[in-house]
């Protein structure tokens, strides 16, 4: 049987992922913590997840390895795809970007998914957010509806009626009020990675799309910004 207490987060190492870790926690949810090393462009990611699982005092954490550079087609997976850089932040969000690797949170919240039938969790968490967001397709509710009625359809503990649900307590806050949760939660943000072109330091660029929001955020959410950047 599933357990209401028992919650499988994804966690990347980046601020929402670690924001959504605190969330679930402060719950009272027994965390079980998925990272998926898919051999994307930033590994500093992984270093960082396995630092926001251990002082979030999760209950287990699974790094799950796969390799989607063999897909490619994504700036993250294939080297060949140039990175936008310095894309004006009111721009950002109205074209799917070079970015975007293909059919991401659906490969992920599927290993999720199966990592919750395994531990009898009946939640996953993960921190998809349609605001401060770089006009992913899956990131939008509609989406994550379409995936809870799958889940059910196509899983031992949804045929026998357990109550699956996915938890997306950052969907529609930005990026301001969602450093403004994390951080009334002790998030220390300075163990986060979100850049997409870190340098071999953990550096971030400051002008992909994912550090510029994230910059944005630590402004207008008043709090000094701790990422280090080159």
């Amino acid at each position: 049987m599933a357990s209401s207490s028992k919650a499988v987060v994804l966690l990347s190492g980046g601020l929402d992922s670690s924001t959504v870790c605190a969330v679930a926690a402060s719950k009272g949810r027994e965390v079980h913590a998925l990272t998926i090393d898919y051999n994307q462009r930033n590994l500093w990611e992984i270093n960082a997840a396995k630092e926001v699982a251990r002082v979030n005092r999760v209950a287990e954490h699974l790094i799950f390895p796969i390799d989607l550079r063999l897909f490619g087609g994504s700036a993250l997976t294939d080297s060949s795809v140039e990175l936008a850089r310095d894309v004006p932040l009111d721009e950002i969000g109205k074209t799917i970007p070079a970015s975007y690797v293909p059919a991401r949170n659906t490969i992920f919240l599927s290993l999720a998914l199966g990592f919750a039938e395994t531990r009898g969790a009946s939640e996953i968490w993960i921190g998809v957010n349609q605001l401060d967001y770089s006009g992913y397709p899956d990131c939008r509710p509609e989406y994550i509806d379409a995936f809870v009625k799958t889940a059910r359809l196509a899983t031992k503990m949804g045929v026998e009626g357990a109550d699956i649900k996915i938890e997306t307590p950052l969907l529609y806050l930005t990026k301001a009020e969602i450093i403004k949760l994390g951080t009334s939660l002790g998030v220390d943000y300075s163990l986060t990675r979100t850049c997409y072109d870190l340098d071999d330091q953990g550096r971030a660029c400051g002008r992909c799309e994912s550090c510029l929001l994230r910059k944005r955020g630590f402004e207008e959410a008043g709090v000094p910004d701790p990422t280090p950047y080159r």
